[in-house]
Protein backbone atom coordinates (compact mmCIF):
# COMPACT_ATOMS: atom_id res chain seq x y z
CA UNK A 1 0.00 0.00 0.00
CA UNK A 2 3.02 2.35 0.95
CA UNK A 3 4.42 1.83 -2.28
CA UNK A 4 1.63 2.28 -4.44
CA UNK A 5 0.86 5.36 -2.73
CA UNK A 6 3.60 7.34 -3.42
CA UNK A 7 4.30 6.03 -6.25
CA UNK A 8 0.32 7.34 -7.40
CA UNK A 9 1.40 10.65 -6.24
CA UNK A 10 4.85 11.31 -6.75
CA UNK A 11 6.08 8.94 -9.00
CA UNK A 12 5.71 10.89 -12.10
CA UNK A 13 7.65 13.94 -10.04
CA UNK A 14 10.32 12.25 -8.83
CA UNK A 15 11.11 10.76 -11.85
CA UNK A 16 11.03 14.49 -14.03
CA UNK A 17 13.31 15.47 -11.24
CA UNK A 18 15.38 12.73 -12.09
CA UNK A 19 15.39 11.69 -8.25
CA UNK A 20 14.00 8.34 -8.41
CA UNK A 21 12.14 6.97 -7.43
CA UNK A 22 14.22 5.23 -4.86
CA UNK A 23 13.29 2.02 -2.62
CA UNK A 24 15.01 0.06 0.61
CA UNK A 25 13.53 -3.74 0.20
CA UNK A 26 14.20 -4.97 4.16
CA UNK A 27 13.17 -8.30 5.22
CA UNK A 28 13.37 -10.06 1.90
CA UNK A 29 14.20 -13.42 2.63
CA UNK A 30 14.83 -15.12 -0.89
CA UNK A 31 14.99 -14.45 -4.39
CA UNK A 32 11.55 -14.84 -4.99
CA UNK A 33 10.03 -12.39 -3.13
CA UNK A 34 13.07 -10.51 -5.32
CA UNK A 35 11.34 -11.43 -8.52
CA UNK A 36 7.88 -10.38 -7.12
CA UNK A 37 9.50 -7.25 -6.20
CA UNK A 38 10.65 -6.86 -10.16
CA UNK A 39 6.93 -7.66 -11.60
CA UNK A 40 5.28 -5.06 -9.44
CA UNK A 41 8.04 -2.15 -10.98
CA UNK A 42 7.48 -3.27 -14.04
CA UNK A 43 3.62 -3.17 -14.29
CA UNK A 44 3.79 0.39 -12.02
CA UNK A 45 5.80 1.71 -14.57
CA UNK A 46 4.32 0.74 -17.53
CA UNK A 47 1.14 1.81 -15.62
CA UNK A 48 2.55 5.25 -15.15
CA UNK A 49 4.04 5.51 -17.73
CA UNK A 50 7.24 5.64 -16.38
CA UNK A 51 10.40 4.49 -18.52
CA UNK A 52 11.81 0.76 -17.85
CA UNK A 53 14.53 0.84 -15.03
CA UNK A 54 13.42 4.26 -13.68
CA UNK A 55 12.50 2.36 -9.81
CA UNK A 56 15.47 1.76 -8.32
CA UNK A 57 15.68 -0.46 -4.94
CA UNK A 58 18.25 -1.37 -2.96
CA UNK A 59 18.06 -4.84 -1.01
CA UNK A 60 18.83 -5.21 2.70
CA UNK A 61 20.10 -8.40 3.57
CA UNK A 62 19.04 -9.03 6.98
CA UNK A 63 18.23 -12.43 7.16
CA UNK A 64 20.04 -15.49 7.43
CA UNK A 65 18.17 -16.91 4.37
CA UNK A 66 18.43 -14.05 1.97
CA UNK A 67 22.77 -14.57 2.64
CA UNK A 68 22.59 -17.77 0.43
CA UNK A 69 20.43 -15.92 -2.36
CA UNK A 70 22.11 -12.97 -3.14
CA UNK A 71 23.37 -13.32 -6.51
CA UNK A 72 20.03 -14.67 -7.38
CA UNK A 73 18.19 -11.48 -5.79
CA UNK A 74 20.48 -9.36 -7.66
CA UNK A 75 19.41 -11.08 -10.78
CA UNK A 76 15.77 -11.07 -10.53
CA UNK A 77 15.77 -7.02 -9.74
CA UNK A 78 17.91 -6.40 -12.97
CA UNK A 79 18.43 -3.07 -13.96
CA UNK A 80 16.03 -2.11 -10.73
CA UNK A 81 18.79 -3.17 -8.50
CA UNK A 82 20.84 -0.58 -6.11
CA UNK A 83 22.53 -3.28 -5.10
CA UNK A 84 23.05 -4.50 -1.48
CA UNK A 85 22.74 -3.74 1.98
CA UNK A 86 24.02 -5.10 5.32
CA UNK A 87 21.88 -4.66 8.34
CA UNK A 88 23.70 -6.69 10.79
CA UNK A 89 21.74 -6.23 14.16
CA UNK A 90 18.56 -7.87 12.14
CA UNK A 91 20.61 -10.41 10.41
CA UNK A 92 21.99 -11.57 13.50
CA UNK A 93 18.24 -10.99 15.06
CA UNK A 94 17.43 -13.95 12.07
CA UNK A 95 19.81 -16.61 13.15
CA UNK A 96 17.23 -16.82 16.32
CA UNK A 97 14.58 -16.48 14.13
CA UNK A 98 15.39 -19.36 12.12
CA UNK A 99 17.21 -21.14 14.14
CA UNK A 100 16.72 -20.15 17.84
CA UNK A 101 15.46 -23.43 18.95
CA UNK A 102 19.18 -24.90 18.57
CA UNK A 103 21.78 -25.02 21.41
CA UNK A 104 24.33 -24.37 18.62
CA UNK A 105 22.83 -21.38 17.66
CA UNK A 106 22.86 -19.48 20.80
CA UNK A 107 24.18 -15.82 20.67
CA UNK A 108 26.34 -14.45 23.70
CA UNK A 109 26.54 -10.88 25.14
CA UNK A 110 25.70 -8.76 21.82
CA UNK A 111 28.00 -5.99 22.96
CA UNK A 112 30.91 -8.26 23.25
CA UNK A 113 30.72 -10.83 20.82
CA UNK A 114 28.27 -9.72 17.99
CA UNK A 115 30.38 -7.50 15.85
CA UNK A 116 31.93 -7.24 12.37
CA UNK A 117 35.04 -8.62 14.28
CA UNK A 118 33.47 -11.83 14.52
CA UNK A 119 33.83 -14.39 12.00
CA UNK A 120 30.39 -15.11 11.16
CA UNK A 121 29.32 -11.09 10.53
CA UNK A 122 32.92 -10.31 8.82
CA UNK A 123 31.89 -12.99 6.30
CA UNK A 124 28.54 -12.21 5.40
CA UNK A 125 29.66 -8.80 4.99
CA UNK A 126 32.52 -9.90 2.90
CA UNK A 127 30.22 -11.63 0.93
CA UNK A 128 28.22 -8.87 0.04
CA UNK A 129 30.21 -6.87 -1.31
CA UNK A 130 32.30 -9.60 -3.28
CA UNK A 131 28.28 -10.41 -5.21
CA UNK A 132 27.82 -6.96 -5.36
CA UNK A 133 30.73 -6.03 -6.84
CA UNK A 134 31.48 -8.96 -9.35
CA UNK A 135 28.17 -8.10 -10.63
CA UNK A 136 29.06 -4.06 -10.74
CA UNK A 137 26.51 -2.99 -8.20
CA UNK A 138 26.98 -1.18 -4.91
CA UNK A 139 27.30 -2.69 -1.79
CA UNK A 140 26.95 -0.17 1.66
CA UNK A 141 27.66 -1.26 5.43
CA UNK A 142 25.70 -0.78 8.42
CA UNK A 143 24.70 2.45 10.52
CA UNK A 144 26.76 4.38 12.74
CA UNK A 145 24.84 4.52 15.70
CA UNK A 146 27.22 6.27 17.52
CA UNK A 147 26.02 10.32 18.47
CA UNK A 148 28.05 13.49 19.62
CA UNK A 149 24.65 14.92 20.91
CA UNK A 150 25.40 13.92 24.69
CA UNK A 151 29.14 14.64 24.33
CA UNK A 152 30.40 17.25 26.93
CA UNK A 153 33.37 18.44 25.90
CA UNK A 154 35.70 18.60 22.65
CA UNK A 155 37.25 15.73 23.83
CA UNK A 156 34.02 13.58 24.31
CA UNK A 157 33.61 14.67 20.83
CA UNK A 158 36.47 13.82 19.22
CA UNK A 159 36.52 10.26 20.89
CA UNK A 160 33.25 9.39 19.13
CA UNK A 161 34.20 10.82 15.75
CA UNK A 162 37.93 8.69 16.55
CA UNK A 163 35.35 5.37 17.40
CA UNK A 164 33.04 6.34 14.00
CA UNK A 165 36.25 6.41 11.87
CA UNK A 166 37.95 3.02 13.20
CA UNK A 167 34.83 1.14 12.85
CA UNK A 168 33.94 2.56 8.81
CA UNK A 169 37.32 1.89 7.79
CA UNK A 170 36.77 -1.56 9.02
CA UNK A 171 34.62 -1.59 6.51
CA UNK A 172 36.09 0.45 3.60
CA UNK A 173 38.84 -2.09 4.42
CA UNK A 174 36.44 -4.96 3.52
CA UNK A 175 34.88 -3.40 0.47
CA UNK A 176 31.72 -1.17 1.03
CA UNK A 177 30.61 1.65 -1.34
CA UNK A 178 29.03 3.56 1.71
CA UNK A 179 27.29 3.40 4.87
CA UNK A 180 25.32 5.37 6.94
CA UNK A 181 25.55 7.30 10.14
CA UNK A 182 22.92 8.98 12.49
CA UNK A 183 24.54 12.32 13.72
CA UNK A 184 24.84 14.97 10.95
CA UNK A 185 28.02 15.96 13.06
CA UNK A 186 30.26 12.80 11.73
CA UNK A 187 29.94 14.17 8.12
CA UNK A 188 32.82 16.08 7.52
CA UNK A 189 35.01 13.26 9.40
CA UNK A 190 33.54 10.76 7.11
CA UNK A 191 34.01 12.36 3.99
CA UNK A 192 37.52 13.16 4.64
CA UNK A 193 37.80 9.10 4.84
CA UNK A 194 36.53 8.59 1.97
CA UNK A 195 37.69 11.51 0.05
CA UNK A 196 40.81 9.17 -1.09
CA UNK A 197 38.33 6.28 -2.20
CA UNK A 198 36.33 7.90 -4.70
CA UNK A 199 32.59 7.59 -5.22
CA UNK A 200 33.03 4.15 -4.44
CA UNK A 201 34.78 1.02 -4.93
CA UNK A 202 33.31 -0.95 -7.19
CA UNK A 203 35.80 -1.75 -9.16
CA UNK A 204 38.02 -2.91 -6.87
CA UNK A 205 38.13 -6.72 -5.98
CA UNK A 206 39.92 -6.69 -2.32
CA UNK A 207 39.98 -10.01 -2.11
CA UNK A 208 39.79 -12.17 -5.46
CA UNK A 209 40.54 -14.90 -3.78
CA UNK A 210 37.61 -14.58 -1.00
CA UNK A 211 35.64 -17.96 -0.60
CA UNK A 212 32.81 -17.82 1.89
CA UNK A 213 31.15 -20.60 2.76
CA UNK A 214 27.78 -21.98 4.68
CA UNK A 215 29.83 -23.24 7.55
CA UNK A 216 31.42 -19.49 7.74
CA UNK A 217 28.16 -18.04 7.71
CA UNK A 218 26.55 -20.07 10.27
CA UNK A 219 29.81 -20.34 12.41
CA UNK A 220 28.38 -18.91 16.04
CA UNK A 221 30.85 -17.15 18.15
CA UNK A 222 31.43 -18.61 21.38
CA UNK A 223 31.70 -16.26 24.50
CA UNK A 224 29.83 -15.61 27.95
CA UNK A 225 26.23 -14.74 28.87
CA UNK A 226 26.34 -11.87 31.47
CA UNK A 227 23.57 -10.47 34.14
CA UNK A 228 25.02 -6.96 32.64
CA UNK A 229 23.95 -7.84 28.86
CA UNK A 230 21.14 -9.42 30.21
CA UNK A 231 19.98 -5.96 31.67
CA UNK A 232 21.24 -4.04 28.70
CA UNK A 233 18.96 -6.08 26.44
CA UNK A 234 15.87 -6.05 28.41
CA UNK A 235 16.33 -2.12 28.72
CA UNK A 236 16.73 -1.41 25.21
CA UNK A 237 13.52 -4.12 24.48
CA UNK A 238 11.10 -1.71 27.03
CA UNK A 239 12.59 1.34 26.00
CA UNK A 240 12.08 0.52 22.26
CA UNK A 241 7.93 -0.42 23.02
CA UNK A 242 8.22 2.85 25.28
CA UNK A 243 9.43 4.77 22.16
CA UNK A 244 6.34 3.32 20.60
CA UNK A 245 3.57 3.28 22.66
CA UNK A 246 5.09 6.73 24.85
CA UNK A 247 6.22 9.40 22.25
CA UNK A 248 5.43 7.51 18.38
CA UNK A 249 8.81 7.84 17.35
CA UNK A 250 10.50 3.97 17.39
CA UNK A 251 13.80 5.28 18.39
CA UNK A 252 15.27 6.81 21.64
CA UNK A 253 19.02 7.44 22.66
CA UNK A 254 20.57 5.63 25.42
CA UNK A 255 24.21 6.61 26.47
CA UNK A 256 25.26 8.38 23.83
CA UNK A 257 23.75 5.96 20.72
CA UNK A 258 20.55 5.54 18.78
CA UNK A 259 18.52 2.46 19.65
CA UNK A 260 15.41 1.26 17.02
CA UNK A 261 13.97 -1.20 15.59
CA UNK A 262 16.98 -3.22 14.63
CA UNK A 263 19.04 -3.32 17.87
CA UNK A 264 15.25 -3.95 19.82
CA UNK A 265 15.35 -6.93 17.35
CA UNK A 266 18.36 -8.78 18.78
CA UNK A 267 17.83 -7.69 22.64
CA UNK A 268 14.60 -9.32 22.67
CA UNK A 269 15.87 -12.07 20.74
CA UNK A 270 18.46 -13.21 22.66
CA UNK A 271 16.62 -13.04 25.78
CA UNK A 272 13.96 -15.63 24.42
CA UNK A 273 16.76 -17.41 23.08
CA UNK A 274 18.06 -17.61 26.66
CA UNK A 275 15.00 -18.46 28.65
CA UNK A 276 14.43 -21.10 25.86
CA UNK A 277 17.60 -22.64 26.52
CA UNK A 278 17.82 -21.73 29.66
CA UNK A 279 21.49 -20.47 29.73
CA UNK A 280 23.99 -20.14 32.42
CA UNK A 281 25.36 -16.80 32.93
CA UNK A 282 29.06 -16.91 32.89
CA UNK A 283 28.50 -15.29 36.50
CA UNK A 284 30.29 -16.47 39.31
CA UNK A 285 26.48 -17.70 40.35
CA UNK A 286 26.45 -20.10 36.96
CA UNK A 287 22.75 -19.03 37.46
CA UNK A 288 20.12 -20.49 34.64
CA UNK A 289 18.31 -17.85 32.49
CA UNK A 290 14.59 -18.64 33.32
CA UNK A 291 11.36 -16.77 33.25
CA UNK A 292 11.37 -15.90 36.54
CA UNK A 293 14.80 -14.98 36.64
CA UNK A 294 14.22 -12.20 33.45
CA UNK A 295 10.63 -11.16 35.00
CA UNK A 296 13.04 -10.49 38.05
CA UNK A 297 16.06 -8.72 36.21
CA UNK A 298 13.04 -6.58 34.32
CA UNK A 299 11.10 -5.17 37.54
CA UNK A 300 15.10 -4.31 38.51
CA UNK A 301 15.57 -2.27 34.80
CA UNK A 302 12.03 -0.77 35.46
CA UNK A 303 12.71 0.47 39.00
CA UNK A 304 16.08 2.21 37.56
CA UNK A 305 13.51 3.69 34.52
CA UNK A 306 11.04 4.84 36.78
CA UNK A 307 13.65 7.17 38.69
CA UNK A 308 14.28 9.06 35.03
CA UNK A 309 11.45 11.25 32.84
CA UNK A 310 9.29 8.13 31.83
CA UNK A 311 5.42 8.30 32.05
CA UNK A 312 5.26 5.61 35.07
CA UNK A 313 1.90 4.09 33.73
CA UNK A 314 2.98 3.94 30.02
CA UNK A 315 6.42 2.23 31.50
CA UNK A 316 4.63 -0.72 33.39
CA UNK A 317 2.44 -0.94 30.42
CA UNK A 318 5.69 -1.47 28.03
CA UNK A 319 7.38 -3.83 30.87
CA UNK A 320 4.01 -6.08 30.76
CA UNK A 321 4.38 -6.39 26.40
CA UNK A 322 7.85 -6.96 26.65
CA UNK A 323 7.59 -10.16 29.30
CA UNK A 324 4.76 -11.34 26.89
CA UNK A 325 7.05 -10.90 23.97
CA UNK A 326 10.30 -12.91 25.81
CA UNK A 327 8.45 -15.10 27.55
CA UNK A 328 6.06 -16.15 24.65
CA UNK A 329 6.26 -20.25 24.00
CA UNK A 330 6.39 -19.68 20.33
CA UNK A 331 9.27 -16.78 19.20
CA UNK A 332 7.48 -14.00 17.59
CA UNK A 333 8.78 -13.47 14.40
CA UNK A 334 9.31 -9.59 13.92
CA UNK A 335 8.45 -7.06 17.04
CA UNK A 336 7.30 -4.49 14.94
CA UNK A 337 4.35 -6.92 14.31
CA UNK A 338 3.56 -8.32 17.63
CA UNK A 339 3.49 -4.56 18.70
CA UNK A 340 1.36 -3.43 15.87
CA UNK A 341 -1.50 -6.56 16.47
CA UNK A 342 -1.26 -5.90 20.45
CA UNK A 343 -4.48 -5.10 22.00
CA UNK A 344 -2.89 -1.71 23.52
CA UNK A 345 -1.54 -0.60 20.13
CA UNK A 346 -4.67 -1.03 18.96
CA UNK A 347 -6.71 0.92 21.68
CA UNK A 348 -4.18 3.92 21.07
CA UNK A 349 -4.45 4.17 17.15
CA UNK A 350 -8.43 3.68 17.82
CA UNK A 351 -8.59 7.02 20.87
Amino acid sequence: MDFGLLMFHTGAVLTLSNVGPYFYLSKVESSTEALLWNDIFLWTQLKLGIPRGTIRACVLIENILSAFEMDEILYQLKEHSLGLNCGIWDYAASIVTKFGDRSNFVLPDRNNYVNIDNHFLLSYMRLVVKVCHRRGAPATGGMAALTTASCKNEDDKKRIIDLVCKAKMKEINIGVDGFLIYDPELLPSINDIWSKYGLNQISTILHPDLNVSADDLLLIPSGAVTTAGVQRNIKIGILFIYSWLGNGKGHFMLDGAIEDSATAEISRSQIWQYIFHQTKLADATGEKITKAFVKNETFKVFAECDNVTYDKKILEQCVQIFLEIVTASEFPEFITTFLYNHSTFRALRQS
